[in-house]
């Protein structure tokens, strides 16, 4: 661990045992980057004989060599480079654009101390862009953006999606969209809001340059379901929220049972995946209808399958492998049952939960699989932070789950690169310079020693088991090797190592103060 990440694990450690600055929107600011934490940018940079994967959902092509000058590609050949400043050998690698998070969150110190933990998760992800929904509170989220943006910290690029408050009165709605587009804000995370004020907020974010996305939650869903949003400009649905409802066969509203109460959040989760079996059929001819509204309508669906994942094996989720190295104690703590933080719903689940879950998300992928063959755009999003998902992990995790939607993994990793940065960019009436290798476009990327199209699992930073047969040992390959934001050339393995020093920190911290008179339970 290098000397000043180690001055930053000391910092959450002391954070742990109480030394904490408030700070609005109730994260700390990253701390600076260190002058060991990347190398570059490079006048020129030479990445050589790599395989290259550009996002666009073309086969490899390779081996050949990239040219970076600061923060550009500036050439993808074979052509020498007269002095290199600095040589990448990614001989028998494979190279991609930056993935693209496009549902994220921070979660606050009440899950990590530090926004570094988030950030550092992310890259050694691959993970180069994020779409905070929100990320945070906006003056922190603008002074974040911009910190990353001079790559003062070290975090992926940040677009800033603000949530609306709840308005009656769509002037007022108008207004304040108008006010946040002034303030430098990228998008609206809208809610599923009455008919009158959703028009007025998208209507006015499409006239101020803003894209939109909405979380279509139950408590609105009724009066504004994903089709309903998309008839008025809606640009994105995330989850799976608004898409049941608008395909029931025989309710407008979910028949919720009569003693339900949705502040009860198991019984919210567990009902949601009741609906599996209520709506029109599978590829019949609503079904079809439906989704060829969607794609006329240029919807973009964004999934985030990965986050309700664990509502189909609890047991699968608690005990997966990077806990124990990645997932800070107090982020744990979040995650265990627990009647109070949100996404802990797991203090009655029952085997007829899971198998209900399992349903859904069998006629869910069919759902989003069918979209994307009928030419509709699909994003990936991971929303970590909840539910037994760990930031970074939580979106390789998603990728695997649209491979079993029925993606290729050429189609899996189009909708983690190209489709995302497509979809931040068109509210602003501008072609992308990202998401896809081309020259020209912004040095952000992904070089990994392992086939990813083979075996999405090697992008996992805990990597995927092999079989050495000549040792008759079992190893573990993959992880990203190195990821270029910007220019900047990160270690992969050491931004894990520097999250494994948190993690360790802040156990550490909570031994010592669970050993001091009147301590109590040390945690995790």
């Amino acid at each position: 661990m290098s000397r000043s990440v180690a001055v930053r694990v000391l910092l959450v450690a002391l954070l742990v045992v109480g030394s904490v600055c408030a700070q609005r929107g109730g994260t700390l600011p990253c701390p600076d980057r260190g002058p060991d934490e990347g190398m570059g940018p490079f006048k020129r940079m030479v990445i050589r004989g790599v395989t290259i994967i550009d996002g666009t959902g073309a086969p490899p092509y390779g081996p050949t060599n990239i040219l970076v000058s600061g923060n550009r590609i500036t050439r993808i050949g074979r052509g020498a480079v007269p002095k290199p400043d600095k040589v990448l050998d990614g001989r028998g690698m494979y190279i991609m654009p930056g993935f693209i998070d496009m549902h994220a969150h921070t979660g606050g110190r009440r899950k990590a101390p530090n926004v570094e933990y988030c950030y550092k998760l992310w890259l050694a992800h691959g993970i180069t862009t994020v779409r905070g929904v929100p990320l945070g509170s906006q003056d922190w989220v603008v002074n974040e953006k911009a910190r990353s943006a001079k790559n003062e910290i070290v975090a992926p690029r940040i677009w800033n999606y603000q949530r609306p408050p709840r308005f009656h009165d769509p002037d007022k709605a108008r207004e304040w969209v108008i006010d946040m587009a002034a303030k430098g804000i990228d998008g609206l995370k809208l809610g599923a809001y009455e008919p009158a004020i959703m028009e007025a907020l998208i209507t006015t974010a499409h006239d101020s340059r803003l894209g939109t996305v909405a979380h279509l939650g139950q408590d609105g869903v009724a009066q504004m379901n994903a089709i309903d949003a998309a008839r008025v400009g809606l640009d994105s649905v995330t989850h799976y929220y608004g898409h049941f409802e608008a395909l029931m066969k025989n309710h407008r509203v979910q028949p919720w049972p009569v003693d339900h109460n949705h502040s009860n959040e198991y019984h919210r989760f567990s009902q949601v995946a009741r609906l599996w079996d209520q709506i029109h059929e599978p590829g019949g001819p609503e079904w079809k209808a439906y989704l060829a509204e969607h794609l006329k309508l240029g919807t973009v669906f964004n999934p985030t399958m990965t986050i309700y994942s664990a509502g189909r094996d609890v047991m699968r989720a608690r005990r997966a492998e990077w806990h124990d190295d990645y997932t800070l104690p107090s982020l744990w703590d979040f995650f265990e049952p627990s009647r109070k933080s949100h996404g802990s719903y797991f203090f009655s689940w029952s085997t007829a939960d899971e198998i209900a879950w399992r349903k859904f998300y069998a006629v869910w992928m069919r759902l989003i699989n069918d979209y994307k063959n009928l030419g509709g755009r699909v994003t990936a999003g991971s929303d970590p932070g909840f539910i037994y998902d760990t930031w970074g992990f939580s979106y390789i995790e998603e990728l695997e789950m649209l491979q079993e939607a029925g993606f290729h993994p050429l189609e899996v990793l189009q909708s983690a690169t190209m489709n995302c940065a497509l979809t931040l960019t068109e509210p602003k009436g501008e072609r992308p310079d990202f998401g896809m290798i081309r020259k020209g476009y912004l040095a952000d990327l992904v070089i990994v020693e392992e086939n990813p199209l083979a075996d999405l699992k090697t992008l996992f930073g805990t990597g995927a088991v092999r079989l050495d047969d000549e040792t008759k040992t079992v190893q573990r390959v993959g992880g990203v090797k190195w990821t270029i934001k910007d220019g900047i050339v990160y270690d992969a393995k050491e931004l894990l190592a520097d999250v494994r020093g948190m993690v360790d920190a802040q156990r550490q911290a909570r031994a010592k103060k669970a050993a001091e008179p009147g301590g109590g339970n040390g945690g995790k």
